[in-house]
């Protein structure tokens, strides 16, 4: 079984953009990466600090 291509699921992947099929998905899935397309939630949780004025 072929891997498909993950931004388009239609296409195997070419070894020469491999995870991808193409120049182009490989291009639009490091476009999400550079605008954020892939964040994770925020888990809501303060995050710790080390100064101890800010208390």
């Amino acid at each position: 079984m072929m891997a498909t291509c993950p931004i388009c699921r239609r296409h195997p992947a070419d070894d020469k953009y491999k995870p991808f099929c193409s120049k182009r998905c490989a291009d639009v899935d490091l476009q999400r990466w550079f605008t954020g397309g892939y964040v994770l939630p925020d888990s809501g949780g303060d995050v710790p600090t080390d100064d101890p004025e800010e208390d």
